[in-house]
């Protein structure tokens, strides 16, 4: 019988944090215990502290190179690539392999096969210009607290899609991490919009708002072209609801 979440001890929990780290970064961290990778989806919960912990590793840079008066576009820049080296570009290869896939393939079976090649094709490479474009132009416009809530957001969004869709594949990332139960899913959707209306208040509200719409449409886009979520369509979904988020604050802060 499963574990319930109120019966995690939180001494176990504790370990949820470096495990996402592990998971969603590239960071040098020190070998983890086998326990801490026991439960991969309990760990979910977590995703968006991985975002704020990213933003504090960016914020000397970020601020630090406004503070010298660096040109905000190429702080910006800065910045982006920074944040690309720490994540492994996990997020982007993701939206890219979503992009070739779900419109390179005329049906599931072609999509997912599409979707695992390592080769980028004409959609993946126009979706990543895309995707570093409107970031790169919307970190000129923004305060480090905004791309703090934008990183904290995004990654509690990908957990709903792990809790709702089912695994598109019989093996792969997503399928060894595991599904989302629905404690640790409302959980990290909580830290994030927590954070972000910490960050931004009312606007931080509308960005969670309009984040969780497009990761609705994320998820019936994934059921519809793939019958479930993978890896890639999570990786989608945070560089997606990461882009709506900075449009949105840049939007209303203008």
């Amino acid at each position: 019988m499963p574990q319930k979440e109120t019966d995690i001890p939180v001494a176990a929990r504790l370990w949820d944090v470096p495990a996402a780290l592990v998971l969603l970064t590239r960071l040098p961290l020190p070998a983890l215990p086998d326990r801490a990778f026991a439960n991969g989806a309990r760990a979910v919960w977590a995703y968006p502290l991985v975002g704020l912990i990213l933003a504090l590793i960016l914020s000397p840079l970020f601020v630090g190179l406004a503070a010298m008066g660096v040109p905000a576009p190429l702080t910006a820049g800065l910045t982006l690539g920074a944040l690309v080296m720490l994540t492994g570009a996990m997020h982007e290869d993701g939206f890219a392999d979503t992009a070739d896939g779900l419109w390179g393939g005329h049906d599931t079976a072609r999509r997912l096969e599409i979707m695992k090649d390592s080769r980028i094709g004409a959609y993946g490479v126009l979706a990543l210009i895309i995707a570093m474009g409107l970031r790169w132009t919307a970190l000129v416009d923004i305060s480090w607290v905004g791309l703090l809530a934008a990183l904290m957001v995004s990654r509690a969004m990908m957990v709903p899609l792990m809790h709702a869709l089912p695994h598109a594949r019989d093996v792969g990332l997503s399928r060894s991490v595991g599904s989302a139960r629905i404690g640790p899913t409302c959980a990290a959707v909580l830290i994030g919009a927590v954070g972000a209306i910490l960050c931004a208040g009312a606007a931080g509200l509308v960005a969670v708002a309009a984040a969780g719409c497009v990761a609705g449409g994320m998820a019936k886009l994934a059921r519809t072209k793939i019958r479930g979520q993978t890896g890639d369509i999570l990786g989608a979904t945070q560089i997606a609801t990461e882009i709506t988020v900075l449009v949105i604050l840049v939007t209303l802060a203008a």
